[in-house]
C-alpha cells in the first residue's frame, strides 16, 4: 500500500502517487470504458486514491466517468478537478480560451458536483490563469465555495510566481499542478523555493514525459491524428526524437541496474526530489497502473539521482514541450 503525503498546510493529505484520468477520455487514443473503470477500482485497492480529472477532459466526459466509477466508494478517494477553460460541447472555445469569471466558476462547480455524483470536491484547481480576471477574484470565489462546503482545498495549474503569491494571500493554495519530470526541470530554480516558503505542494503531471521516459515512445508522425504527441509536444518531433531518446536510454540503464522498469525510475526520481511532491501518472490500463505504483518501493541512490539529473543537465532537451497555442496559456 502507498503511504500518504501532505499537500499544503491546510490539512490535505493524499496518496504519495496519484492517478491522472485524462487519457481515459482524450489525447492518447481511444479508451475502453470498462477497463478504465477497472483501472480506477484497482488504484483504490492499491491505495492510489488521489484521482485527478477536469471538466475540460472530454469535455465533461471524464468527470462523468469518474462519478460512475466511484459510486459507493466516494469516501475512499480524494477528487481533484479543474475549472478555467471556456468550453463548448466539442472542446475549448479557441476564441475566448479561458473563463474564470466568478459567476462562471460558481456555475461550473455546481455542474461538476452533479457529474461527479458527490456533494464536495476535495481539491479544485484553476486549470490555467485567466488574464481577463484578477486572480484575487478567482481565489475569493473559491474561498466562498470552501465556506459553502462545496470545495475543501484550492489549487492552481501552470501559474506563475506572482499569480501564486497573490492567490495565496486571499485563499491559501494547497497545490500547484505543473509539468515536472526528469526532462522537464524548469520548476526547480524559481518555483521550488517559493512552494517551500508558502507551504504549497507540487502535483506534477506528465511525470513520465507523456510516455517518452519509458523508452516506448515513437516519433510524432507515427502517432494517430488527435493524439497530443502527434502535434502538441515538439519533443516528439522526428528532428528531436533521437536526441531525446538518449535521455530515455539513461533512465533505462538505471532501471536495469535495479531490476526495475523505466517508469518506476522516473517516478521514484520525482518522489525523492521532495516530500511535498505527489506525481499523477496517467494511464487507462491496470497493467501500467500496477507498474507505476511499484515506484513507491524503489529506492534510488544519490549516484542514481546524479546520473538522471546529468542526463538533461549535460545535453539539454531538444524541442519545446508545447505548441505556441498551449504555451500562450502557461505562466512559465
Amino acid at each position: 500500500m502507498l503511504t500518504k503525503r501532505k499537500l499544503g498546510r491546510q490539512g490535505l493529505e493524499v496518496s504519495e502517487i496519484g492517478l491522472g484520468l485524462m487519457g481515459m477520455s482524450q489525447s492518447y487514443g481511444p479508451a475502453n470504458e470498462a477497463e478504465s473503470i477497472a483501472t480506477i477500482h484497482r488504484a483504490i485497492e492499491l491505495g492510489c486514491t488521489f484521482l485527478d480529472t477536469a471538466e475540460a477532459y472530454g469535455p465533461f466526459k471524464n468527470e462523468e466517468l469518474l462519478g460512475r466509477a466511484i459510486e459507493g466508494r466516494r469516501d475512499q478517494v480524494t477528487i481533484a478537478t479543474k475549472f478555467g477553460f471556456a468550453l463548448t460541447a466539442s472542446g475549448i472555445d479557441l476564441q475566448r480560451r479561458r473563463d474564470s469569471r466568478p459567476e462562471h466558476i460558481r456555475e461550473v462547480a455546481d455542474a461538476m458536483l452533479k457529474r461527479l455524483r458527490t456533494d464536495h470536491i476535495d481539491l479544485l484547481y484553476q486549470h490555467r490563469p485567466d488574464p481577463e480576471v484578477p486572480i484575487e477574484e478567482v481565489a475569493g470565489t473559491v474561498k466562498d465555495l470552501i465556506r459553502a462546503g462545496k470545495v475543501r482545498y484550492f489549487g492552481l495549474s501552470e501559474a506563475g510566481e506572482s499569480t501564486i503569491r497573490r492567490a495565496h494571500a486571499v485563499q491559501p493554495v494547497s497545490a500547484l499542478q505543473s509539468e515536472y519530470s526528469i526532462w522537464e526541470r524548469n520548476l526547480e530554480e524559481r518555483f521550488f523555493p517559493l512552494l517551500r516558503e508558502l507551504g504549497i505542494g507540487l502535483v506534477p503531471f506528465s511525470p513520465l514525459g507523456r510516455g517518452f521516459l519509458t523508452g516506448t515512445a515513437k516519433p510524432a508522425d507515427e502517432y494517430a491524428e488527435g493524439d497530443f504527441r502527434a502535434s502538441g509536444d515538439f519533443r516528439f518531433k522526428r528532428e528531436n526524437f533521437e536526441a531525446n531518446m538518449r535521455i530515455a536510454g539513461i533512465v533505462k540503464d538505471v532501471a536495469q541496474a535495479h531490476g526495475a522498469r523505466p517508469s518506476q525510475v522516473a517516478l521514484a526520481w520525482i518522489l525523492k526530489k521532495g516530500d511535498f511532491i505527489v506525481p499523477i501518472p496517467g494511464t487507462k490500463r491496470r497493467v501500467w497502473l500496477e507498474e507505476n505504483l511499484g515506484a513507491a518501493a524503489l529506492r534510488l541512490t544519490e549516484a542514481d539521482m546524479k546520473k538522471l539529473d546529468d542526463a538533461v543537465d549535460k545535453q539539454g532537451v531538444a524541442g519545446e514541450r508545447y505548441s505556441e497555442l498551449y504555451s500562450s496559456m502557461v505562466e512559465r
